[in-house]
């Protein structure tokens, strides 16, 4: 395994671990560490297949939806704004980096046509 490949897998359990973690803490009960687990195993999956950007848009959701929950309603919403935050983010992350893809191949595309001097 490369270096690259191990830190993505440390990002995924780092954030996916933590976003379970938050959902196990606001379902109660015995859902934590069920939560806890499928964060973890799920960010290891998606660190082994590369999905660093997705990782970072979840963390950048993550931290801006609790702050703008914290702001406009108070430190007891800080939880679900983090996990509404989350889940925008993960969502936005994954249309971005399809763009993303899809302008890369456009612009490759562009390059092969091009005659070369």
């Amino acid at each position: 395994m490369s270096v690259r490949k191990i830190v993505d897998m440390g990002l995924g359990v780092v954030v996916m671990g933590t976003v379970g973690t938050l959902i196990g803490l606001l379902l109660g009960g015995g859902a934590f560490p069920v939560t806890a687990g499928v964060g973890v195993a799920l960010g290891t999956v998606v660190g082994i297949f590369g999905g660093r950007r997705f990782l970072i848009s979840i963390l950048v959701g993550t931290i801006v939806g609790g702050a703008l929950a914290w702001g406009l309603a108070g430190p007891d919403k800080i939880s679900v704004g983090a996990g509404a935050g989350a889940a925008m983010g993960g969502f936005l992350g994954v249309q971005f980096s399809m763009l993303m893809d899809l302008w890369v191949d456009r612009k490759r595309a562009a390059a092969a046509d091009k005659p070369q001097p």
